[in-house]
């Protein structure tokens, strides 16, 4: 298996409105006939799908698909830009978690979550500069 995570798929219960946040953020979204509603990522896709046949695909009740302690990871290039999207994802129908603040390794971030409740770090870590595409790169590496 490649070291690389290609689509991450997000079971929701309204997908109109889900896709409305994530363009709100100001995300492009694709629609695709087989009733995913995606956003393309740098390198890898967010994809939407219906809880219910998300379940059905897995073959289990959506009460066993359960939530698990994820969550997603979006860096800034610099601390300045962490309290403007969280912001900016408040104003769009998220919850701030956690407001913008230092944290004890040296990086700045803070959380929300979105209106279905997936939980989003929004960080600036000084030790991972983002690539020439915006790219993460764990400690610098590419």
């Amino acid at each position: 298996m490649d070291q690389r995570v290609s689509l991450i798929t997000l079971g929701t219960r309204n997908m109109d409105r889900l896709a409305a946040f994530y363009e709100a953020l100001g995300w492009v979204r694709v629609d695709s006939p087989d009733g995913v509603i995606a956003f393309d990522l740098i390198g890898q896709t967010l994809g939407l799908y219906p809880l219910q046949a998300l379940a059905d695909e897995i073959g289990l009740p959506v009460s066993e698909l359960g939530h698990g302690a994820t969550t997603l990871g979006h860096n800034v290039p610099n601390r300045e830009d962490v309290a403007p999207l969280l912001a900016r994802a408040e104003a769009a129908g998220a919850k701030i978690l956690k407001p913008a603040q230092d944290v004890f390794w040296g990086g700045h971030h803070g959380y929300f979550s979105d209106p279905e409740g997936h939980i989003w770090e929004v960080a600036h870590n000084p030790f991972s500069p983002l690539g020439p595409k915006g790219e993460f790169q764990w400690n610098g590496a590419a």
